[in-house]
């Protein structure tokens, strides 16, 4: 993943930008930077916890992290902005 060559190096997080983009930031008039950071903020908890995932089989990432193995000594995982 050096930034040249395979376009396959960063499809995910551009996937990723796209969605960010087309689903929280264009649909908005977003006109100061505490706006912007808090609609950034709403939409990363929508994503994580609450948007179901077609690679999940529906099913949400938080779920899926909180189900699956965890390595020891590390605390739980949670995002510090919750969002109305």
């Amino acid at each position: 993943m050096d930034g040249r060559g395979r376009w396959m190096d960063n499809v995910m997080i551009e996937r990723l930008w796209r969605s960010l983009k087309y689903e929280c930031v264009y649909l908005r008039e977003l006109e100061t930077g505490s706006e912007l950071r808090q609609a950034l903020a709403w939409w990363i908890d929508f994503y994580n916890n609450r948007r179901p995932h077609k690679a999940f089989d529906g099913r949400k990432p938080m779920e899926i992290y909180q189900e699956g193995p965890k390595p020891e000594g590390v605390p739980p995982l949670a995002w510090p902005h919750k969002a109305a």
